[in-house]
């Protein structure tokens, strides 16, 4: 036998024994004999719906055990409303495993999407448009600092009775406010707590004659201008003489 003929034999004999391989690697075939028959899923499983979830993955799993793409069924899975990250994982001999951890909205942010307590934003969901959630915006970038800002003023107010309903950053790192009493504050670029905090010191001496502060601009170096709003209409009393 030449040379040629031993080398065209070996590589015959190769491809017989790796087409089978390949075959069931890529789900030529064995995806009806090695099928993904059942979804397991792990972790917090409250707002994604288990339709949603199960149309996700069946394009992947009719693949069969051998051929699935876990990281693409992974990241087809992350693209759905409400899952923050999942892990997909295939269990011997015909099992799925979604371990998914789901968003958890911490505040709003901008007009159309949702702030994660994990720092992370995603679309607003249909059915949460008029949760009682605080109102954030900045750029997409900025999140941690927004949220530190806000953390850090509703300490601030929070002795005097008052809460922080919006913090906001523009795109010139200019900060602004609103407080729950419906006062906003304007408190520039520089010195945002410095400034916020000595606010917040006079503040029960600026609203002890009842009439509400409209605005309040702090970017001043040593004070800060109000305007004020109408105050609330007298009450009339009257004495029980019996």
């Amino acid at each position: 036998m030449s040379a040629v003929l031993r080398m065209l034999a070996w590589l015959l004999a190769i491809a017989l024994v790796a087409l089978p391989v390949v075959a069931v690697l890529n789900g030529w075939v064995g995806a009806e004999r090695w099928p993904l028959a059942k979804l397991r899923v792990h972790g917090e499983f409250k707002r994604v719906p288990a339709e949603q979830l199960q149309k996700a993955l069946l394009p992947y799993a009719k693949a069969g055990y051998f051929a699935v793409e876990l990281q693409d069924a992974q990241r087809a899975v992350e693209k759905l409303a409400w899952v923050e990250s999942a892990q997909v994982r295939k269990k011997w001999p015909d099992v799925l495993e979604v371990s998914i951890v789901e968003h958890k909205p911490f505040a709003r942010w901008g007009a159309d999407r949702l702030l994660s307590e994990q720092g992370r934003l995603f679309a607003l969901p249909h059915g949460l448009e008029d949760a009682p959630l605080p109102q954030l915006d900045g750029p997409d970038a900025k999140t941690s600092e927004v949220v530190e800002l806000y953390n850090d003023s509703r300490a601030l107010f929070a002795p005097v009775g008052v809460d922080v309903r919006k913090v906001a950053m523009d795109a010139r790192g200019s900060w602004s406010l609103a407080l729950d009493n419906g006062t906003e504050v304007i408190v520039g670029r520089n010195d945002a707590r410095s400034r916020l905090s000595r606010f917040a010191r006079v503040l029960p001496q600026l609203t002890r004659t009842q009439v509400p502060i409209e605005r309040a601009d702090l970017r001043y170096t040593n004070g800060f201008t109000l305007s004020w709003g109408t105050p609330p209409p007298a009450t009339k009393q009257t004495q029980d003489r019996t």
